[in-house]
Protein backbone atom coordinates (compact mmCIF):
# COMPACT_ATOMS: atom_id res chain seq x y z
CA UNK A 1 0.00 0.00 0.00
CA UNK A 2 1.34 3.28 -0.74
CA UNK A 3 2.00 5.67 1.60
CA UNK A 4 1.03 9.75 1.75
CA UNK A 5 1.68 12.59 4.29
CA UNK A 6 -0.35 15.54 4.08
CA UNK A 7 1.47 18.63 5.86
CA UNK A 8 -1.50 20.85 7.16
CA UNK A 9 -4.91 19.91 8.91
CA UNK A 10 -7.08 22.32 7.16
CA UNK A 11 -10.15 21.94 4.78
CA UNK A 12 -7.58 21.10 2.24
CA UNK A 13 -5.33 19.05 3.86
CA UNK A 14 -8.23 16.93 5.56
CA UNK A 15 -10.07 16.60 2.15
CA UNK A 16 -6.69 15.37 0.66
CA UNK A 17 -6.72 13.00 3.06
CA UNK A 18 -9.87 11.24 2.81
CA UNK A 19 -9.97 11.26 -0.37
CA UNK A 20 -6.67 9.51 -1.12
CA UNK A 21 -7.68 6.95 1.73
CA UNK A 22 -10.64 6.01 -0.21
CA UNK A 23 -8.52 5.10 -3.43
CA UNK A 24 -6.03 2.75 -1.23
CA UNK A 25 -3.09 4.97 0.16
CA UNK A 26 -2.06 4.66 3.61
CA UNK A 27 -2.18 8.58 4.89
CA UNK A 28 -1.02 10.41 7.46
CA UNK A 29 -2.34 14.23 8.17
CA UNK A 30 0.37 16.49 9.90
CA UNK A 31 -1.00 19.45 12.17
CA UNK A 32 1.38 21.64 13.45
CA UNK A 33 -1.19 23.02 16.11
CA UNK A 34 -1.94 20.72 18.78
CA UNK A 35 -5.59 20.96 18.31
CA UNK A 36 -8.33 22.16 15.21
CA UNK A 37 -9.10 25.36 15.92
CA UNK A 38 -10.61 26.90 11.97
CA UNK A 39 -9.97 30.51 11.34
CA UNK A 40 -12.64 32.13 11.14
CA UNK A 41 -16.65 31.70 11.56
CA UNK A 42 -18.89 30.33 8.73
CA UNK A 43 -18.19 29.52 5.14
CA UNK A 44 -20.22 28.68 1.83
CA UNK A 45 -20.09 25.70 -0.01
CA UNK A 46 -20.93 26.06 -3.54
CA UNK A 47 -22.36 23.45 -5.93
CA UNK A 48 -19.03 22.58 -7.59
CA UNK A 49 -17.42 21.36 -3.99
CA UNK A 50 -20.67 20.19 -3.19
CA UNK A 51 -20.46 17.55 -5.82
CA UNK A 52 -16.68 16.81 -5.07
CA UNK A 53 -17.80 15.58 -1.46
CA UNK A 54 -20.36 13.82 -3.05
CA UNK A 55 -17.61 11.71 -4.84
CA UNK A 56 -16.48 11.12 -0.70
CA UNK A 57 -20.02 10.67 0.31
CA UNK A 58 -19.44 13.40 2.26
CA UNK A 59 -22.20 15.91 0.46
CA UNK A 60 -25.34 14.59 2.40
CA UNK A 61 -23.57 15.05 5.61
CA UNK A 62 -22.85 18.53 4.56
CA UNK A 63 -26.15 19.33 3.92
CA UNK A 64 -27.94 18.16 6.54
CA UNK A 65 -25.43 20.06 8.36
CA UNK A 66 -25.90 23.52 6.69
CA UNK A 67 -28.39 26.12 5.59
CA UNK A 68 -29.38 26.72 1.94
CA UNK A 69 -27.98 29.88 0.97
CA UNK A 70 -31.89 31.04 -0.08
CA UNK A 71 -31.66 33.99 -1.79
CA UNK A 72 -28.39 36.06 -2.70
CA UNK A 73 -27.16 38.80 -4.76
CA UNK A 74 -25.57 42.16 -4.12
CA UNK A 75 -27.54 45.29 -2.63
CA UNK A 76 -26.34 48.96 -2.20
CA UNK A 77 -25.75 50.17 0.99
CA UNK A 78 -29.37 51.18 1.65
CA UNK A 79 -30.63 47.94 0.61
CA UNK A 80 -31.85 48.22 -3.04
CA UNK A 81 -31.05 44.85 -4.91
CA UNK A 82 -28.53 45.18 -7.40
CA UNK A 83 -28.37 41.30 -8.79
CA UNK A 84 -29.34 38.68 -6.97
CA UNK A 85 -30.60 34.78 -7.37
CA UNK A 86 -32.27 32.28 -5.38
CA UNK A 87 -31.78 28.70 -4.68
CA UNK A 88 -34.39 27.33 -6.82
CA UNK A 89 -32.48 28.93 -9.83
CA UNK A 90 -29.11 27.21 -8.84
CA UNK A 91 -30.78 23.84 -8.91
CA UNK A 92 -32.22 24.34 -12.00
CA UNK A 93 -29.01 25.50 -13.51
CA UNK A 94 -26.39 23.04 -11.87
CA UNK A 95 -28.73 20.68 -9.87
CA UNK A 96 -27.18 21.56 -6.64
CA UNK A 97 -27.29 24.76 -4.83
CA UNK A 98 -24.63 26.77 -2.30
CA UNK A 99 -25.02 25.49 1.25
CA UNK A 100 -23.92 27.63 4.28
CA UNK A 101 -21.98 25.79 7.35
CA UNK A 102 -19.71 26.77 10.43
CA UNK A 103 -16.47 25.88 9.49
CA UNK A 104 -15.74 24.09 12.45
CA UNK A 105 -18.41 22.03 11.90
CA UNK A 106 -17.09 20.94 8.57
CA UNK A 107 -13.68 20.59 10.45
CA UNK A 108 -15.57 17.98 12.80
CA UNK A 109 -17.15 16.08 9.64
CA UNK A 110 -13.55 16.17 7.79
CA UNK A 111 -11.53 14.78 10.97
CA UNK A 112 -14.32 11.94 11.78
CA UNK A 113 -14.47 11.06 7.92
CA UNK A 114 -10.52 11.03 8.04
CA UNK A 115 -9.91 9.17 11.14
CA UNK A 116 -8.37 10.30 14.37
CA UNK A 117 -5.82 7.77 14.55
CA UNK A 118 -4.29 9.27 10.58
CA UNK A 119 -4.36 12.66 12.42
CA UNK A 120 -1.31 13.75 14.11
CA UNK A 121 -1.23 17.35 15.84
CA UNK A 122 1.37 18.99 17.90
CA UNK A 123 4.28 18.43 14.59
CA UNK A 124 6.31 20.65 13.11
CA UNK A 125 7.60 19.75 9.63
CA UNK A 126 10.80 21.29 9.38
CA UNK A 127 12.04 20.48 5.41
CA UNK A 128 10.51 18.77 2.58
CA UNK A 129 12.75 16.13 0.25
CA UNK A 130 10.78 16.35 -2.78
CA UNK A 131 12.86 14.13 -4.87
CA UNK A 132 13.20 11.00 -2.02
CA UNK A 133 9.88 11.30 -0.33
CA UNK A 134 10.85 12.39 2.72
CA UNK A 135 9.45 14.76 5.62
CA UNK A 136 11.47 16.22 7.94
CA UNK A 137 9.45 16.87 11.90
CA UNK A 138 10.45 17.91 15.09
CA UNK A 139 9.28 14.51 16.03
CA UNK A 140 11.60 12.62 13.39
CA UNK A 141 11.36 11.88 9.72
CA UNK A 142 8.66 10.23 7.43
CA UNK A 143 8.56 8.43 4.40
CA UNK A 144 6.20 8.29 1.15
CA UNK A 145 5.33 7.92 -1.73
CA UNK A 146 3.41 11.24 -1.90
CA UNK A 147 3.73 14.47 -0.05
CA UNK A 148 0.23 17.00 0.07
CA UNK A 149 1.44 19.93 0.25
CA UNK A 150 -1.77 21.90 1.89
CA UNK A 151 0.20 24.58 4.66
CA UNK A 152 -2.08 27.18 3.59
CA UNK A 153 -1.46 30.69 2.20
CA UNK A 154 2.32 30.91 3.94
CA UNK A 155 3.54 27.58 3.00
CA UNK A 156 7.27 26.82 3.83
CA UNK A 157 6.84 23.94 1.29
CA UNK A 158 5.75 26.13 -1.40
CA UNK A 159 9.30 28.31 -0.65
CA UNK A 160 11.22 25.85 -0.33
CA UNK A 161 9.91 24.49 -4.04
CA UNK A 162 9.41 27.26 -5.80
CA UNK A 163 11.98 29.68 -4.16
CA UNK A 164 12.07 32.17 -7.26
CA UNK A 165 7.96 33.04 -6.31
CA UNK A 166 7.37 36.24 -4.96
CA UNK A 167 4.51 34.77 -2.63
CA UNK A 168 1.38 36.36 -1.14
CA UNK A 169 0.55 39.48 -2.31
CA UNK A 170 -1.43 42.40 -0.41
CA UNK A 171 -5.21 42.69 -2.01
CA UNK A 172 -5.56 45.98 -0.38
CA UNK A 173 -8.57 45.13 1.99
CA UNK A 174 -8.66 44.18 5.31
CA UNK A 175 -12.08 41.67 6.57
CA UNK A 176 -13.64 41.58 9.81
CA UNK A 177 -15.83 38.44 10.54
CA UNK A 178 -17.92 37.19 12.81
CA UNK A 179 -20.57 35.09 14.28
CA UNK A 180 -24.04 36.94 15.59
CA UNK A 181 -27.23 35.96 16.97
CA UNK A 182 -30.40 36.45 14.41
CA UNK A 183 -32.98 37.18 17.75
CA UNK A 184 -36.46 37.56 15.79
CA UNK A 185 -34.70 38.60 12.62
CA UNK A 186 -35.86 37.20 9.28
CA UNK A 187 -32.25 37.05 7.33
CA UNK A 188 -31.55 35.78 3.63
CA UNK A 189 -27.93 36.23 2.17
CA UNK A 190 -26.61 39.50 0.62
CA UNK A 191 -23.42 41.13 0.21
CA UNK A 192 -23.98 45.11 0.50
CA UNK A 193 -21.81 47.11 -1.53
CA UNK A 194 -20.87 50.64 -0.72
CA UNK A 195 -17.68 53.24 -1.51
CA UNK A 196 -14.59 51.13 -0.84
CA UNK A 197 -16.80 48.93 2.14
CA UNK A 198 -18.75 45.56 1.78
CA UNK A 199 -20.99 43.51 4.24
CA UNK A 200 -22.31 40.59 3.80
CA UNK A 201 -24.80 38.05 6.00
CA UNK A 202 -25.18 34.37 5.75
CA UNK A 203 -27.94 32.66 8.22
CA UNK A 204 -25.83 29.65 9.61
CA UNK A 205 -26.75 26.47 11.97
CA UNK A 206 -29.08 27.00 14.83
CA UNK A 207 -29.73 30.74 15.67
CA UNK A 208 -26.75 32.60 14.51
CA UNK A 209 -25.78 34.76 11.59
CA UNK A 210 -22.23 35.03 9.76
CA UNK A 211 -21.49 38.34 8.94
CA UNK A 212 -18.07 39.65 7.33
CA UNK A 213 -17.13 43.08 5.59
CA UNK A 214 -13.74 44.65 3.95
CA UNK A 215 -12.70 48.03 3.77
CA UNK A 216 -9.74 49.29 2.14
CA UNK A 217 -6.65 50.23 4.74
CA UNK A 218 -2.96 49.86 4.69
CA UNK A 219 -1.62 46.37 5.04
CA UNK A 220 -0.67 46.01 9.13
CA UNK A 221 -3.06 48.64 9.87
CA UNK A 222 -3.79 47.90 13.88
CA UNK A 223 -7.11 49.20 14.75
CA UNK A 224 -8.65 49.37 18.41
CA UNK A 225 -12.01 48.19 19.16
CA UNK A 226 -12.97 46.13 16.11
CA UNK A 227 -16.62 45.74 16.55
CA UNK A 228 -16.90 49.82 16.81
CA UNK A 229 -14.83 49.66 14.12
CA UNK A 230 -17.30 47.66 12.27
CA UNK A 231 -20.87 50.47 13.94
CA UNK A 232 -18.91 53.27 12.92
CA UNK A 233 -18.45 52.19 9.21
CA UNK A 234 -21.45 50.13 9.03
CA UNK A 235 -24.28 51.43 11.40
CA UNK A 236 -26.05 53.84 9.09
CA UNK A 237 -26.50 50.72 6.01
CA UNK A 238 -29.99 49.17 5.51
CA UNK A 239 -31.09 46.62 8.27
CA UNK A 240 -30.73 44.15 9.58
CA UNK A 241 -27.11 45.41 9.44
CA UNK A 242 -27.34 48.07 12.43
CA UNK A 243 -29.92 45.58 14.47
CA UNK A 244 -26.89 42.63 14.09
CA UNK A 245 -24.43 44.95 14.92
CA UNK A 246 -25.59 46.51 18.16
CA UNK A 247 -26.66 42.55 19.27
CA UNK A 248 -22.43 41.30 18.22
CA UNK A 249 -20.58 40.34 20.82
CA UNK A 250 -17.08 42.02 20.62
CA UNK A 251 -14.73 38.77 21.44
CA UNK A 252 -16.61 37.15 18.16
CA UNK A 253 -15.13 39.90 15.94
CA UNK A 254 -11.93 38.99 14.21
CA UNK A 255 -10.22 41.17 11.49
CA UNK A 256 -7.11 40.15 9.29
CA UNK A 257 -5.78 41.77 6.38
CA UNK A 258 -6.47 39.67 2.90
CA UNK A 259 -3.82 37.88 0.92
CA UNK A 260 -3.72 36.21 -2.47
CA UNK A 261 -0.81 34.43 -4.80
CA UNK A 262 -1.07 37.30 -7.40
CA UNK A 263 1.75 35.74 -9.70
CA UNK A 264 0.14 32.08 -10.62
CA UNK A 265 3.14 29.05 -9.99
CA UNK A 266 4.51 27.54 -12.54
CA UNK A 267 3.41 24.06 -11.65
CA UNK A 268 1.38 22.64 -8.96
CA UNK A 269 4.12 19.59 -8.37
CA UNK A 270 7.40 18.95 -8.05
CA UNK A 271 9.31 15.77 -7.45
CA UNK A 272 6.56 13.64 -5.13
CA UNK A 273 4.97 16.84 -4.01
CA UNK A 274 2.05 18.79 -4.77
CA UNK A 275 0.35 21.45 -3.78
CA UNK A 276 -3.28 21.76 -2.89
CA UNK A 277 -5.42 24.98 -1.47
CA UNK A 278 -4.06 28.35 -0.30
CA UNK A 279 -0.80 26.93 -0.54
CA UNK A 280 -0.93 26.63 -4.45
CA UNK A 281 -3.41 29.18 -5.48
CA UNK A 282 -4.49 31.63 -2.43
CA UNK A 283 -7.24 34.51 -3.27
CA UNK A 284 -9.54 36.87 -2.09
CA UNK A 285 -12.93 35.55 -0.77
CA UNK A 286 -15.26 37.48 -3.35
CA UNK A 287 -16.10 34.62 -5.49
CA UNK A 288 -16.78 32.54 -1.96
CA UNK A 289 -14.38 29.23 -3.67
CA UNK A 290 -11.73 29.43 -1.71
CA UNK A 291 -12.57 26.03 0.57
CA UNK A 292 -14.13 25.07 -2.69
CA UNK A 293 -11.31 24.99 -4.81
CA UNK A 294 -9.14 23.54 -2.16
CA UNK A 295 -11.98 20.25 -2.11
CA UNK A 296 -11.61 20.47 -5.83
CA UNK A 297 -7.89 19.99 -5.47
CA UNK A 298 -8.19 17.12 -2.92
CA UNK A 299 -10.66 15.06 -5.05
CA UNK A 300 -8.70 15.81 -8.76
CA UNK A 301 -5.16 14.76 -6.83
CA UNK A 302 -6.57 11.51 -5.58
CA UNK A 303 -7.81 10.52 -8.63
CA UNK A 304 -4.76 11.22 -11.01
CA UNK A 305 -2.22 9.72 -7.97
CA UNK A 306 -0.46 7.44 -8.68
CA UNK A 307 -0.34 7.74 -11.89
CA UNK A 308 1.48 11.54 -12.66
CA UNK A 309 1.36 14.44 -10.66
CA UNK A 310 1.72 16.76 -14.18
CA UNK A 311 -1.49 15.55 -14.79
CA UNK A 312 -2.68 17.39 -11.51
CA UNK A 313 -1.27 20.20 -12.58
CA UNK A 314 -2.96 20.20 -15.92
CA UNK A 315 -6.10 19.46 -14.75
CA UNK A 316 -5.81 22.25 -11.77
CA UNK A 317 -3.35 25.13 -12.86
CA UNK A 318 -5.08 27.23 -15.08
CA UNK A 319 -8.63 26.67 -13.79
CA UNK A 320 -7.50 28.00 -10.06
CA UNK A 321 -5.74 30.59 -11.98
CA UNK A 322 -8.71 32.17 -13.59
CA UNK A 323 -10.58 31.73 -10.00
CA UNK A 324 -8.03 33.87 -8.18
CA UNK A 325 -7.96 36.76 -11.00
CA UNK A 326 -11.90 36.91 -11.10
CA UNK A 327 -12.05 36.81 -7.32
CA UNK A 328 -9.30 39.77 -7.22
CA UNK A 329 -10.97 41.68 -10.39
CA UNK A 330 -14.39 41.72 -7.89
CA UNK A 331 -11.97 42.81 -5.17
CA UNK A 332 -10.76 45.54 -6.91
CA UNK A 333 -14.74 46.19 -8.25
CA UNK A 334 -15.39 46.78 -4.14
CA UNK A 335 -12.64 49.25 -3.31
CA UNK A 336 -14.28 51.92 -5.58
CA UNK A 337 -14.43 54.81 -3.89
CA UNK A 338 -15.17 57.64 -6.32
CA UNK A 339 -18.57 58.56 -6.49
CA UNK A 340 -18.96 58.27 -9.94
CA UNK A 341 -17.10 55.25 -10.32
CA UNK A 342 -19.73 53.66 -7.39
CA UNK A 343 -22.29 54.73 -9.31
CA UNK A 344 -21.58 52.91 -13.03
CA UNK A 345 -20.47 50.41 -11.03
CA UNK A 346 -24.11 50.13 -9.32
CA UNK A 347 -25.88 50.96 -12.49
CA UNK A 348 -23.80 48.63 -14.53
CA UNK A 349 -24.70 45.36 -12.65
CA UNK A 350 -28.39 46.60 -12.47
CA UNK A 351 -28.88 47.27 -16.04
CA UNK A 352 -27.19 43.55 -17.13
CA UNK A 353 -29.55 41.94 -14.64
CA UNK A 354 -32.66 43.48 -16.17
CA UNK A 355 -31.61 42.65 -19.18
CA UNK A 356 -30.47 39.06 -18.53
CA UNK A 357 -32.20 38.11 -15.27
CA UNK A 358 -30.23 34.68 -15.14
CA UNK A 359 -26.81 37.17 -15.69
CA UNK A 360 -25.44 35.96 -11.92
CA UNK A 361 -25.69 32.77 -12.05
CA UNK A 362 -24.56 32.32 -16.16
CA UNK A 363 -21.31 34.31 -15.24
CA UNK A 364 -20.48 31.55 -12.88
CA UNK A 365 -21.22 28.53 -15.21
CA UNK A 366 -17.69 27.83 -15.70
CA UNK A 367 -17.04 27.51 -11.98
CA UNK A 368 -20.51 25.91 -10.73
CA UNK A 369 -20.42 23.49 -13.49
CA UNK A 370 -17.43 22.12 -12.43
CA UNK A 371 -17.65 17.87 -12.65
CA UNK A 372 -15.48 15.69 -10.55
CA UNK A 373 -13.06 13.35 -12.90
CA UNK A 374 -14.95 9.89 -13.27
CA UNK A 375 -13.82 7.00 -11.51
CA UNK A 376 -11.79 4.76 -13.20
CA UNK A 377 -12.50 1.48 -11.22
CA UNK A 378 -9.41 0.78 -9.84
CA UNK A 379 -9.92 2.64 -6.26
CA UNK A 380 -8.56 1.12 -3.56
CA UNK A 381 -5.30 -0.14 -6.08
CA UNK A 382 -3.08 2.64 -5.88
CA UNK A 383 0.12 2.99 -6.76
CA UNK A 384 3.33 5.61 -6.41
CA UNK A 385 3.03 8.33 -8.47
CA UNK A 386 5.51 9.44 -11.06
CA UNK A 387 7.03 12.57 -10.94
Amino acid sequence: MPGAVVIGGGIGGLTSGIALRRRGWDVTVLERAAKIDPVGSGLAIAANALKALDTLDLGDPVRKLSRLQGQAGIRRQDGRWLVHTTTEAANARYGDSAVVMLRATLMDVLVDALGADRLRLGTTVTAVDAQDGVVRTDDGDLEADLIVAADGIHSKTRQALFPEHPGPAYSGVTAWRGLIPRGDLTISGSESWGRGLVFGLSPVAGDMVYVYATDVLPAGTVLGDELEELRRRFGDWHEPIPTLLRAADPTKIIRTDIHHLRTPLPAYHRGKVALVGDAAHAMTPNLGQGACQAIEDAVTLAHVAGTDLAAYTTARLERTTNVVRRSMSICRMTQLRNPVAVRLRDFGMSLGARLSPALMLRSMDDLLGWQPPKASGNEGHASAPHA
